[in-house]
């Protein structure tokens, strides 16, 4: 009888059927997915921190994000330690250079603040209590003091704008600032709509001081959620540990200064600025400043023609300052670089031009002579090294997976990764003998039992020489023989990179193969991660180009794939992409069904509705008021073709969403009632762009059951819907 049980066993194992009793993701795995972000390692590298997101529900349908700080043990194996508690966001922690203190931010309603958390024991306290909130602290090196920045509304700076004030026939000052006034001078103050001028205006201006209405007059006024009236301005402030007294401000005036750090010997801080010559809504660039911390006197340390540089950090040594540079002609597709000047200042250097990529999460190794980094590249976001003098760029690790964030001390480095297998953990890699081990199990219980697809790589030649990458993931429970429906998902950007090292689909590809979908996904031209000329493959461009490019890769992937049911396809895509589903389907009838989210559909409209605007000119190279270029938007429109869209068309956007506005999904789904053709609209309350990636988890989730809902009125499955998935 033994022997027969081991028999069966075996055979299970052999044929893979053992395997088949794994149950396939479902919709509220979303609520066991743990992420983490903003590793920093302790000066003696024996410990690291790392901010752990989760998300939660009471009440059965309050469904929010917890931030927690969280230590991680490099030297030993004992498990995390969870730092910090409660419904309050904690993030950006910072060792103290003994290791015995934490500083971080902690968010507390609207306002962020500076706490300080001892590691031998007591509870975490506030430092800081600025009116307009704090945020990004550094230590010094004596550990002494710590350095903040705090954003100033406009109305909070005193003297002249150094560019026209842009109020039509008013001047800067000629009305109260009831915003910044004290009680009793706002008493003082006479309001009246029925006297002089002057009073008018103090009354307008009062109701102004309370968003009763808001004055508008600056070109970038759509924030992500609301309009943003006023601008803010980065300032620096210097805040000693352990004293009652004042932090002392470091800069002022209409001017941001921003990724401030502080050099080897505490005397200078180093960011990126710029004097705003024209109004701060049209200026996009940036130059490397420093300030000596005693005279409090900023001056700009590098500018560079062509160059839009930022992020500076000193070496270990504190010989050179490494910086991001990018490239400011056709900035609609330039590679973010790295790049080194010397300290005292001089001629910069480019390191990682022949990398052809964008690149982030740069390291200074601990000899100052190499620096290490991670970048998006065919679908992968494997790590580099490159000497800081310039010379090879060497892979280090890296293949069919994605470093999402990291941090370097010594020869540990530490960093968290993205693979099919297991959506995020972290991990402790040793540069010397290039040994890892695995510090994390955030996702790894809860993923046992489940039933993971992995995605199947693909090439195809295009025409014009170019390649384009695209993958398959088959349905849950495929049988030989079987034909399946599929989807055809689309990513957004339109510069986004997709592949199996990004986290932001993971959950969502795994469900929709587990409802019985087969899935094709690509990187068209135009997308990240395939170097400079790839990325500027959509200029003029984003409707025929992009789209021959995504249907080359559904028809190459139905020749491969016999179980791909050619007649059962469907389409969703948001953001670019829902511009890209709602072009595809006022050109293309194969689809049974669509649904296009968060999108842009007439680019005239979206240069005025949405804070994403800029696109329009950096990606067409015009305006609307130009001719040609007015032309060139109404043909690029996928509203221009709403006449032929029959297809069945599911329309989704949140109310919030002002970075590709909302006019355009009603002036769509309006037209197509008009037109008698079937669609249906879903808007959600108090979501904004990132419904999808960061919005609330419950509505995360409604919107994807109604994706999938909306197909299942219009595709066939060969077989019933495995179980667990309904």
């Amino acid at each position: 009888m033994k022997s027969t049980l081991r028999i069966s066993i075996l055979i299970l194992l052999v044929t893979g059927a053992w395997a088949q009793t794994k149950k396939p993701i479902v919709a509220s795995d979303l609520m066991k997915i743990a992420t983490t972000n903003q590793i920093q390692i302790s000066p003696d590298g024996s410990k690291a921190v790392m901010v752990v997101n989760r998300k939660a529900v009471k009440n059965e349908n309050e469904y929010y994000y917890t931030h927690h700080l969280y230590l991680l043990d490099l030297v030993g194996n004992t498990e995390p330690t969870q730092l910090t508690f409660g419904d309050k966001n904690d993030g950006q922690p910072q060792w103290s250079p003994d290791g015995k203190q934490l500083a971080f931010v902690r968010v507390d309603g609207e306002k962020s603040q500076i706490w300080l958390l001892p590691l031998s024991g007591g509870e975490a306290h506030a430092i800081t209590k600025d009116d307009y909130g704090a945020g990004r602290p550094r230590w010094s090196p004596d550990g002494k003091k710590i350095l903040y920045s705090s954003n100033f509304p406009f109305y909070a700076i005193n003297g002249k704008t150094p560019w026209t004030y842009e109020r039509p026939g008013r001047t800067q000052g000629d009305e109260p600032n009831f915003k910044s006034m004290k009680a009793d001078e706002k008493k003082k103050t006479s309001t009246t709509p029925d006297g002089t001028l002057d009073e008018v205006r103090a009354w307008l201006a009062k109701n102004t001081s309370e968003s009763n209405p808001r004055v508008l007059n600056r070109q970038n006024l759509q924030g992500e959620l609301n309009l943003q009236p006023d601008e803010e301005f980065s300032h620096l402030f210097v805040k000693t540990v352990g004293s009652d007294e004042k932090a002392i401000q470091l800069t002022s005036g209409f001017q941001d200064f921003q990724s401030a750090e502080w050099s080897n010997d505490g005397k200078t801080i180093i960011c990126d600025s710029r004097v705003y010559k024209i109004h701060p809504d049209r200026e996009r660039d940036s130059d490397l400043w420093t300030i000596d911390v005693e005279s409090k006197t900023a001056k700009e340390l590098l500018t560079w023609p062509g160059y839009s540089i930022s992020n500076p950090y000193y070496s270990p040594d504190g010989t050179q300052i490494l910086f991001y540079a990018q490239p400011i002609q056709n900035r609609h597709a330039s590679q973010n670089q790295l790049a080194v000047i010397a300290a005292t200042g001089g001629k910069p250097q480019i390191l990682t031009t022949s990398l052809d990529r964008d690149v982030n999460g740069a390291k200074w190794s601990a000899d100052s002579r190499t620096i290490y980094f991670a970048a998006q590249i065919d679908g992968d976001i494997p790590l580099f090294s490159v000497p800081a003098k310039g010379g090879t760029i060497s892979k280090i690790i890296g293949n069919d997976n994605g470093i999402n964030d990291l941090d370097l001390r010594g020869d540990k480095l530490v960093y968290a990764l993205t693979e099919t297998k297991n959506p995020w953990e972290v991990y402790l890699l040793s540069l010397k003998d290039k040994s890892s081990r695995q510090l994390t199990k955030l996702n790894e219980g809860w993923m046992k039992d489940k039933q993971v697809i992995a995605p199947k790589e693909y090439w195809i030649d295009r025409p014009d020489g170019s390649k384009v990458q695209y993958w398959v993931m088959e349905p849950v429970g495929k049988k030989d023989g079987m034909k399946y429906p599929t989807i055809l998902n689309i990513h957004g950007g339109p510069a986004a990179m997709w592949g199996p090292g990004i986290f932001s689909m993971w959950h969502e590809y795994q469900l929709e193969n587990s409802w019985g979908y087969g899935l094709v996904y690509c990187n068209p031209r135009g997308s990240g991660g395939y170097g400079d000329k790839f990325k500027k493959g959509n200029f003029k461009n984003w409707g025929n180009g992009p789209a021959s490019d995504i249907l080359s890769s559904l028809e190459d992937a139905i020749a491969k794939n016999a179980w791909i049911d050619k007649d059962q396809l469907v389409v969703e895509g948001g953001s670019y992409a829902g511009y890209m589903v709602a072009w595809l389907v006022g050109h293309d009838n194969r689809f049974k069904a669509a649904n296009a989210q968060r999108g842009v559909y007439d680019l005239t409209t979206f240069m005025g509705e949405g804070n994403a605007w800029s696109l329009v000119p950096d990606d067409f190279g015009g305006f609307p008021w130009e001719p040609e270029t007015k032309k060139l938007l109404d043909s690029e429109s996928p509203y221009s073709y709403v006449k032929n869209i029959d297809t069945p068309l599911l329309i989704i956007h949140g109310d919030q969403d002002l970075r590709t506005g909302v006019i355009q999904s009603e002036m769509l789904y309006k037209s197509l009632k008009v037109l008698n053709k079937p669609v249906e609209y879903i808007r959600y309350p108090k979501e904004g762009h990132e419904l999808t990636r960061s919005g609330n988890p419950g509505r995360m989730m409604d919107h994807m059951l109604r994706v999938i809902e909306f197909f299942e009125r219009y595709v066939k499955h060969p077989e019933p819907v495995p179980a667990g998935s309904k």
